[in-house]
């Protein structure tokens, strides 16, 4: 699978759920890539924005996508990476700022 594929696939699942992504499409696909390398690294899609530690146990939060991504787009309308926004953040209705960590700092490395 490369890039591409996995953006279309991920938009027909995500976007009935009312995830959308990043219409910065540079942004976007270096993301897609970077899950796709974390998926031939460990096995699973890691969040390409944390540092994994390699064992899916331990990264079962940040598995993409991640447990905060719900959280982190009700707040903030995109989650932590911004690879998943929420229509109003793509379409400039809400701030576009800097989303915070939630992972908890003994998930953290």
């Amino acid at each position: 699978m490369n890039a591409t594929q996995l953006y279309e696939t991920l938009k027909k699942l995500q976007e009935p759920k009312g995830y959308f992504f990043n219409k910065d499409m540079d942004t976007t696909m270096a993301l897609m890539e970077s899950l796709l390398l974390t998926k031939d690294i460990f096995g699973y899609m890691a969040c390409p924005c944390r540092l994994a530690n390699g064992t899916m146990e331990a990264d079962k939060d940040i598995i993409c996508p991640c447990v905060y991504r719900e959280p982190d787009v009700k707040e903030y309308g995109a989650c932590y990476c911004g690879l998943y926004v929420s229509e109003d953040w793509n379409e400039g209705r809400i701030p576009q700022v800097v989303v915070p960590e939630r992972r908890p700092p003994e998930r953290i490395l």
